[in-house]
């Protein structure tokens, strides 16, 4: 797959601009290079990207009005008052569960780094709860997964992870070390000059194939939660 990169030196050249100069202002003077250097090459990307996804990932969703992310920061919350965030990023969620739930894959830009990775950030205590009793009936299946070159290749399985097997589980199971995890996450980290290069987006995806086989094995809980719940919430609604 030989897919002609949008992004340039300029786009990091204007990220770094962003980064010392975070005021509304000076954003607004400079409208048209941020279109034409981020948000325009990254709109090309979640379109190679929705292309790819047809013949490795048809359920999850590339489409720029769920996947990209807003410029502007909430400051609301914020002791941080920056009007803008200085990365660009999007994500791609599974179309059965929606933007931000879920085994997702993400990719992002900053002026000092490129991250491109996927699985699952920050389930909710009942995702996570179904997730881990996934792994214990099914713990092969993950290990065959983390141990595959591909997967090996970007970093093998990563994120949070409890002191101890949780409660329920036995301290001796085969697959303890999956289910101290509080995340479940494969990425790699790269210079930011990396987004720049020809091939970045062949890099982009290949990334994200190896990345599937782990989404789609977090999501198959989660969907089957969202559908008991969905079940029972029916049940419940009727006379």
């Amino acid at each position: 797959m030989n897919l002609p990169n949008p992004f340039t030196a300029k786009t990091l050249s204007f990220l770094r601009a962003l980064s010392r100069n975070n005021d509304r202002a000076w954003f607004h003077a400079r409208r048209d290079e941020y279109e034409k250097h981020v948000r325009g090459p990254m709109l090309v990307v979640v379109g190679q990207v929705s292309e790819a996804f047809a013949s490795f990932a048809p359920e999850m969703v590339a489409d720029p009005k769920i996947s990209l992310f807003r410029q502007w920061r909430d400051t609301r919350f914020s002791e941080n008052k920056a009007p803008l965030k200085t990365n660009v990023a999007a994500v791609f969620p599974h179309r059965g569960l929606g933007r931000m739930n879920g085994a997702a894959l993400y990719f992002e830009v900053a002026p000092k780094a490129v991250w491109i990775g996927g699985g699952l950030h920050a389930p909710d205590t009942s995702q996570l709860q179904a997730v881990r009793e996934h792994v214990g009936r099914h713990h092969r299946q993950l290990e065959a997964l983390a141990a595959s070159p591909a997967f090996k290749k970007i970093g093998g399985l990563k994120g949070e992870q409890m002191a101890r097997v949780p409660r329920g589980f036995a301290k001796d199971h085969p697959s303890a070390e999956y289910l101290r995890h509080r995340q479940f996450l494969g990425f790699r980290e790269e210079a930011a000059e990396f987004a720049a290069r020809p091939d970045f987006c062949q890099h982009l995806i290949a990334t994200f194939k190896a990345l599937m086989p782990l989404c789609q094995f977090l999501n198959e809980p989660i969907l089957a939660l969202r559908k008991a719940n969905k079940r029972a919430h029916i049940l419940d609604e009727e006379p």
